[in-house]
């Protein structure tokens, strides 16, 4: 074999290869309907990108911060709260359970020994930390767990509690008829997991494992609702 052809092969089979990936990208880029169909399975609500503040309390001295700020609870019907007087916790004049979205002016924190009677669903410790509240508009004050001391160790559920800011802001997109059934603790087709949840709480227990295509069941206060959702949009409502 010559040189000259020696050398113009090689060149011709990189020309070719060359040619045939710079088609298969053309085509590609004629019909972007694969990367279309990808993106589209994987939107993202705007529920998704609402933010939810997090303060990350590690210590006694970090939940003192609350002080004179307001909180929402995030975890509804599941934590109860007591009558505070006398600069004391009143255990055994147990009031309830906090609603869903409950408004909670924090008037100051507290160190108490929680009797081992009363279950609140945390661990006791050697003391609990409570934060001391009023209602809007009252003047009663209240107080609820926060989290634990048990020697060097301190454990706070603070951001799985509560909302820092006002739900009514965080979720301002959700149109007022969903706000309206929420602020009355009520639920209505049509509205989603995460709605339904700050209208009636957190007490729930789900029959599969993908949010929006399942039926949960809740307990709030007693008052049971099977709800179905479709789509994330609950389409079966029953209460007993």
């Amino acid at each position: 074999m010559k040189l000259w052809q020696k050398i113009l092969i090689p060149t011709l089979i990189t020309l070719a290869i060359g040619v045939t990936y710079l088609f298969y990208v053309w085509k590609q880029r004629q019909n972007p309907g694969v990367i279309g169909q990808a993106d589209a399975s994987q939107q993202v609500s705007q529920d998704d990108v609402a933010v939810v503040r997090m303060e990350f309390q590690q210590h006694y001295e970090d939940t003192l911060d609350l002080v004179g700020k307001p909180l929402w609870m995030k975890n509804g019907y599941t934590i109860p709260y007591y009558p505070f007087a006398g600069g004391r916790v009143e255990f055994a004049k147990r009031v309830g359970l906090i609603p869903a979205a409950q408004r909670l002016d924090v008037k100051k924190i507290v160190k108490a020994a929680t009797p081992a009677s009363e279950h609140d669903g945390m661990e006791h410790g050697a003391k609990q930390v409570f934060a001391v509240f009023a209602l809007p508009g009252g003047t009663d004050l209240f107080a609820t767990p926060l989290g634990f001391i048990d020697g060097s160790q301190e454990a706070y559920y603070c951001d799985i509690l509560y909302y820092y800011d006002d739900p009514h802001k965080i979720y301002d997109h959700w149109p007022k008829g969903i706000w309206a059934a929420i602020d009355a603790h009520q639920v209505k087709p049509g509205m989603s997991e995460l709605q339904t949840r700050m209208s009636i709480g957190q007490n729930a227990h789900p029959d599969g494992q993908t949010e929006g295509e399942r039926t949960v069941t809740y307990d709030v206060n007693g008052k049971h609702y099977a709800i179905t959702y479709v789509k994330n949009k609950a389409t079966q409502i029953k209460s007993e």
